[in-house]
């Protein structure tokens, strides 16, 4: 992205997050989901990053939030409520540790480390132990005057107790800042009681929190079990009452203030990353809502000195949960051909991390769903991963629809990607599939050329030994070869004792492939033999493969976008993605053994007519175990032409057009060695 581009973009991006913040922090009214936001938070920060002489005063990353609503009385915080920077993995913990240990030597003994809540930030302020005002986050300088509302929640303390050790914090002036929040059971009550009533349900604990807490009438406050937990505590005129965060908690306590009783103090990062992945599952099972883990440095005096970069203080940090959902722009829709011949089109992405893993495409399902959706090339779309497995698109965000946005036709690309097939909709359905074949014929066609001998060479599964298996039921995709036994086959039409012997033989012989044979068995369209080889050359491996996204395929010699769209379709497809795991739980592991610097390398090879002492197939694979190309016809990059008896002229003329070197057979065997 140039940088006109980048400042169109991050125009959109300060519009549309502007917009979101209002109707979240203003309205409390959110149209997206936290995950959403941030996910185009992240992208603007990046572009901001990038060229940092487009960053705008009135970016949403140069504030901490918005301005608070006019009908509360606005109300200067005593010190800025701020927010934390995020970090998602250890490394981001560990290099944030370590610019603490360059900055502050041997200073660091300890680290907070608590569960984040989800939650309105609230400071209550107490006067010689009385409650006297509960001021909002607002922008972190100013915020709304809600203490009438705030009164009336339970867990609030109107007057602080006065235990023994902390009486010093019931006189003077007292700040406690927290989370208001809803429990979950409390939202689900609630919830449960409207829909008897026949009123429309809230949409999440936090939302509802908020806008209770908005409301003018404390009496309709007072009717919804609000919580607040502490997080701070704060004396301006004596800091040094509070040497630790740790001991803030005990004091809180001490005061009768709610806080949570997971948090802790811990001395290494590896105690802090153990915490972490405890409450990474466990979370769920908490009363209240999060999606991350707060960690500070636990000496107030050295957080204090490590000083605010921005509106980040340097001495903490959040570190999320993998989100559930994410953003991504559309860069192109691709079908996949599915093993019962129905047409799936795929959405292709830029890779976003859902629920802690890498993902670069999405099912579209079918083309009434796209057009239900209005997903366009070029869009940017959120995905999110139904029951946590398989990534779809939920919807795309229309103002950011670029005016380049192509709109997807299912019929006209049917024919683009597979112009040699015909494809029908059945009445009543939503899904195209190949006119003329059936998930039977399909499949023995598929383990045909599996079986083949450019493929993994397997013995006696021609036609009509795949044709008797499959019509026995005892195949239902590729990998059920691999669990075939003796007793199985014995007995089928065509097969006695040797011949099933020897099936199954054969069979067990193929569980070790050579990774270009398996790749080109596999039937991806567009993938013959040497663009398998090539592909095994350059990703190595089935797994690289499979993670390849569209413009790393285009990376490889000789392979377009319409070839990458069709390997990136086979691996979104989950049938496909199941057939993989099938393979391996059967111990199927392909095997590649690298053929660069052979001494055929970088030579490509093409043949005219027949030969006497070996096929074209069996010269094609020798030539391909030395490093070299076998081409099906000459072209300008063809070295060499091998002319056998009864040739075709069309070679020929070719060869004699690009000055292509023609040999005889015996010249191939030297260079071939044998």
């Amino acid at each position: 992205m140039n940088k006109g581009q980048a400042k169109r973009r991050i125009a959109e991006l300060l519009k549309l997050l502007n917009r979101y913040s209002y109707q979240y922090h203003v309205l409390d009214d959110p149209s997206v989901s936290d995950a959403v936001y941030d996910g185009l938070m992240r992208e603007l920060k990046n572009l901001e990053e990038q060229y940092p002489d487009l960053i705008s005063p009135n970016s949403p990353t140069q504030r901490v939030g918005n301005v608070p609503l006019d009908k509360f009385v606005k109300v200067s915080h005593s010190t800025r409520m701020l927010s934390l920077n995020d970090v998602f993995s250890r490394e981001e913990v560990a290099a944030w540790i370590e610019r603490i240990e360059k900055l502050t030597p041997n200073r660091l003994t300890g680290l907070f480390t608590d569960i984040k809540m989800d939650g309105l930030a609230c400071a209550l302020i107490y006067q010689d132990g009385r409650f006297v005002q509960a001021v909002t986050r607002g922008d972190g300088l100013i915020g709304e005057d809600v203490t009438a509302n705030v009164r009336t929640i339970k867990s609030v303390p109107l007057h602080l107790h006065s235990e023994a050790g902390y009486g010093q914090f019931a006189r003077g002036r007292t700040e406690i800042r927290g989370e208001i929040i809803m429990l979950k059971k409390d939202f689900a009550e609630l919830n449960r009681q409207r829909q008897s009533a026949g009123l429309p349900v809230f949409a999440n604990p936090r939302n509802l929190a908020a806008g209770t807490i908005r409301q003018l009438d404390p009496k309709l406050t007072a009717g919804r079990p609000l919580q607040f937990r502490a997080y701070d505590l704060i004396r301006i005129d004596d800091e040094s009452m509070i040497k630790t965060n740790g001991y803030a908690y005990e004091a809180l306590r001490a005061l009768g203030v709610s806080v949570n009783q997971q948090a802790s103090v811990f001395r290494s990062i590896d105690e802090v990353m153990k915490f972490i992945g405890k409450w990474d599952s466990a979370r769920h099972q908490l009363s209240f809502n999060t999606d991350g883990i707060v960690v500070k440095v636990d000496d107030r005096a050295l957080f204090k000195e490590l000083g605010v970069v921005g509106k980040n203080p340097r001495g903490a940090v959040a570190f999320k949960y993998p989100a559930e959902e994410a953003t991504s722009v559309v860069k192109d829709i691709v079908l996949s051909i599915g093993r019962t011949g129905a047409a799936t089109p795929i959405a292709v992405f830029d890779p976003v991390i859902i629920a802690g893993t890498t993902v670069k495409h999405a099912s579209l399902h079918n083309s009434d769903e796209i057009e239900r959706k209005d997903i366009r090339v070029g869009d940017t779309a959120v995905i999110f991963k139904a029951g946590d497995i398989i990534p779809q698109v939920d919807r795309v965000l229309s103002e950011l629809r670029p005016r380049s946005a192509r709109k997807f036709d299912m019929e006209k690309e049917l024919t683009r990607q597979y112009p040699e097939l015909k494809f029908i909709r059945p009445v009543g359905e939503a899904v195209y599939r190949i006119k003329g074949a059936s998930g039977s014929l399909l499949l023995k066609k598929s383990l045909e050329h599996f079986a083949s001998k450019a493929a993994l060479d397997i013995d006696t599964l021609g036609e009509k030994n795949v044709e008797a298996l499959v019509e026995a039921g005892l195949i239902k995709d590729l990998a059920d070869i691999y669990k075939l036994t003796k007793d199985q086959v014995v007995g089928l039409d065509r097969f006695a004792e040797i011949s099933a012997n020897k099936l199954i033989t054969a069979v067990a012989a193929a569980k070790r492939p050579q990774l270009p044979r398996f790749i080109y068995g596999l039937g991806i369209r567009h993938v013959g033999s040497q663009t398998a080889i090539d592909l095994a050359e350059h990703f190595g491996s089935m797994d690289k493969l499979a993670q390849a996204s569209l413009d790393e395929l285009q990376d490889v010699e000789g392979i377009g976008v319409i070839v990458a769209e069709a390997i990136i379709g086979w691996f979104a497809d989950t049938e496909n993605l199941k057939l993989l795991d099938k393979f391996a739980g059967f111990g199927v592991k392909p095997q590649y053994k690298s053929r660069a610097n052979g001494p055929l390398e970088n030579q490509a090879f093409a043949i005219t007519g027949s030969l006497t002492t070996m096929s074209r197939d069996q010269a094609a694979e020798k030539i391909r175990d030395l490093g070299g190309t076998f081409q099906s016809s000459v072209g300008e990059k063809t070295n060499y032409l091998v002319v056998g008896e009864n040739v075709g002229e069309a070679k020929l003329v070719n060869a004699r057009k690009y000055n292509t070197r023609r040999i005889n057979e015996a010249e191939l065997r030297k260079l071939l060695e044998l």
